[in-house]
């Protein structure tokens, strides 16, 4: 308890002081459910929580308590109004951005709340690329690409942990899938992983300090990751130099002997007897001789270590008030920074005039959606629409009461707004015909433990058709966990996509269709045209037993997302990057030069339209000669808001390990000496304008580190 002495003393002494089973109380983690199923019951354990793990009270080692945070304070299971919390938007919408302020600013909140409510590890944040658009959990992660994904999820966890509280990097790695994922075997070269899934993570760690990392359920190349010696200790301990512990996935660890000695460091989520690995059966494989006394003292210490430096020794969490209002209006903010305008033929925004619209649809009437399973939040006020999807866990449906109707309603007072909930198709169409403006709002839930197909479910397809036929004013707003295909999308004046935008998603909504807000979020995946345009035309492993081996093979290696599309010289239905605004920017005086290492590419955004607005500057690069895996990479972003009119120099610095590619026989980064031609467009498939820059043969460690945490652009 000496704040004096620095973490690594002071956990060092800690350690010095415990007994075996004390050691042992640290590195076992308890299911926080009362479910009828769950063998430990703990009074400290937090009603609903994703669990505790037992302090040590003799040395004033604080209990951990931990949350499920994928997009606020998560229960497991309907909460009592007093378990309620701000339901922050889905980290897809987050990353739809493009601003890690954004990210940063909603985790500080999420991080209070779970101080607030006695919880001081969180469970949160999720970076785990988007290579299957199926996956129910791409709503929790950060898009598909490396630099994106972990600079926003990184600023996400650099919020959380302003709060003296512990965040969790997660599912490490490659755990893409939800369909057989604890028996997923991920075949993938090295050097594509590099380059893509562990890139990602290593941005987020370098930029975020989490805490804690999270090992998955998947197998990589045949190993268990909870047990993945290469993965564990030689890439992420070894070469990247993380202090912090990994601890398993709910029910990830499978062998004494090889999780401890392959890096595993705390087992969590036990919840019955007998099914765990540490306790007795570490004890005993330490007497032994199987687990040495060191590596059982190296996990205890980076353990202690970590709750000391990251603040949860000193700063004990206790109940405390939530300013919910003020956190429902951040939510708000995050929202309306991240839904993206996708296709807008003049109708939008909604005129301010006397005029007439129908909302049809999606539960408008009463809410917006959110995604289900571990990361479920109950907003203030509970769900808003009950008996919708399966009504066991990772069920249900869950909307937050935030009514995208009340609120248009409010926004445009002068405006007719009837309301059809869209099970009669026809009554839907009629009532368009006869309006000036129809709004569906089509949604698709997903969640944890379940993969989804692309489509809409419950004939919305066949419904947004209908209407659109009745009238050519169609605007179609998506409350989605990722793409969806769209085949009505020739016969729709505009298309929303909202994702899952959190406890205040209909005033966000709202403000975005009637103009209150220029949309500026812009997408962070692609949007196929079709399921058999991926890099795989069904996801691996339906139907397959639990505990059955299903090999996958990652044939696209680091070619993710665009860069498949850019590689197969496809077209995506909507391109990475693609975001449409109410004003128009040009982007000019491209440069490009070689300062102290690094490339710092300047240019000049004007706002060559009449109402204020935010763009979204993307900066890519490529070798002159070829020979990557596909033609470009993202190397760099900035968001920069401009007044009608106005115009801003931006400069964005490009790390060198962005050139770069993965020599395996010397396990390093190489960016070979060339030429490198910079691009600063505005999506994956906009030609921009281009630089070429002349680069020297560099050689980079495995644990280079990219720009420094913050904004990846600065502006004046």
């Amino acid at each position: 308890m000496d704040r004096s002495a620095s973490p690594d003393e002071r956990a060092a002494r800690l350690v010095s002081a415990m007994t075996t089973d004390e050691k042992l109380t640290v590195l076992t983690g308890y299911f926080g459910t009362q479910a009828p199923t769950n063998d430990y019951v703990f009074p400290e354990a937090r009603l609903q929580s994703a669990g505790p793990v037992r302090g040590v009270p003799r040395l004033g080692l604080t209990p951990q308590w931990q949350s499920d945070a994928g997009s606020g304070v998560a229960t497991q299971g309907e909460p009592p109004a007093a378990l309620q919390r701000t339901l922050l938007p889905s980290g897809i919408l987050t990353a739809s951005s493009w601003d890690p302020a954004v990210a940063e600013r909603s985790g500080s909140m999420l991080g209070s709340e779970a101080r607030a409510s006695g919880f001081n590890v969180m469970l949160a944040g999720g970076v785990n690329l988007m290579r299957e658009p199926g996956n129910g959990r791409n709503f929790e992660y950060g898009g598909e690409d490396p630099l994106l994904a972990g600079t926003m999820v990184g600023a996400f966890v650099r919020g959380i942990q302003s709060n003296h509280i512990v965040a969790t990097v997660k599912h490490f790695a490659l755990n893409d899938q939800e369909t057989a994922r604890r028996s997923i075997n991920v075949l993938i070269d090295e050097g594509a992983a590099r380059l893509s899934d562990l890139l990602a993570f290593q941005i987020a760690i370098e930029q975020g300090d989490p805490g804690s990392v999270m090992c998955s359920y998947n197998l990589i190349n045949g190993v268990h990751a909870c047990q993945n010696d290469w993965l564990l200790n030689h890439v992420l301990k070894a070469q990247w130099g993380f202090p912090g512990y990994v601890m398993s996935d709910w029910g990830a660890q499978h062998d004494t002997v090889l999780d401890a000695n392959h890096g595993l460091d705390q087992e969590t989520g036990v919840l019955k007897r007998g099914e765990y690995q540490w306790l007795d059966k570490l004890a005993a494989a330490v007497k032994r001789g199987a687990v040495s006394p060191a590596r059982l003292d190296d996990m205890v210490r980076r353990v202690v270590r970590t709750l000391i430096a990251k603040g949860a020794v000193d700063e004990p969490v206790s109940p405390a008030p939530i300013d919910f209002a003020a956190h429902a209006k951040l939510s708000q903010a995050a929202a309306e920074e991240g839904i993206v305008l996708l296709k807008n033929n003049g109708i939008l925004p909604l005129p301010r005039a006397k005029t007439s619209i129908v909302v049809i649809g999606g539960h408008a009437d009463r809410g917006v959606l959110s995604g289900g399973g571990s990361a479920q939040v109950y907003a203030p006020g509970g769900n808003a629409v009950r008996g919708v999807g399966p009504q066991h866990w990772p069920g249900p449906e869950v909307y937050a009461p935030s009514s995208p109707l009340a609120a248009l309603r409010a926004e445009l007072p002068d405006a007719v707004i009837n309301w059809y909930d869209g099970a009669d198709r026809t009554a839907a169409a009629t009532a368009a015909a006869h309006a000036d403006v129809a709004l569906v709002f089509a949604t698709q839930w997903t969640a944890e433990s379940l993969d989804f197909p692309l489509t809409l479910p419950n004939e919305q397809d066949a419904l947004i058709d209908a209407v659109a036929h009745a009238s050519r004013h169609t605007v179609v707003i998506l409350e989605t966990g990722g793409p969806v295909l769209m085949p009505w999308l020739e016969r729709v004046a505009g298309v929303v996509e909202a994702w899952y935008p959190g406890s205040a998603g209909g005033p966000a909504i709202a403000r975005v269709l009637s103009g209150a807000v220029n949309p500026s979020g812009h997408l962070p995946v692609s949007f196929p045209r079709a399921q058999g345009e991926l890099p795989r035309s069904s996801i691996a492993g339906k139907g397959a037993a639990e505990d059955y081996v299903v090999d996958v093979r990652y044939d696209e290696g680091a070619a993710v997302g665009y860069r498949w599309y850019d590689k197969n010289h496809r077209e995506p239905l909507f391109p990475f990057g693609h975001g449409l605004s109410y004003t128009s920017f040009a982007r000019e005086a491209l440069a490009a030069r070689l300062e102290q290492g690094e490339v710092r590419v300047s240019f000049r955004v004007r706002n060559t339209g009449k109402v204020p607005g935010k763009d979204v500057a993307l900066v890519f690069v490529a070798p002159v000669a070829g020979g990557w895996e596909s033609p470009k990479h993202l190397a760099g972003f900035a968001k920069t808001e401009l007044l009608a009119g106005a115009r801003r120099d931006v400069t964005v610095t490009l790390a060198p390990r962005l050139f770069a590619t993965w020599d395996p026989s010397r396990e390093e980064f190489r960016l070979a000496a060339g030429q490198y031609r910079v691009t600063l467009a505005g999506s994956a498939r906009d030609a921009g304008s281009s630089v070429v820059i002349s680069l020297p043969e560099r050689r980079l460690p495995a644990g280079a580190g990219v720009a420094a945490p913050g904004a990846p652009a600065t502006a004046k």
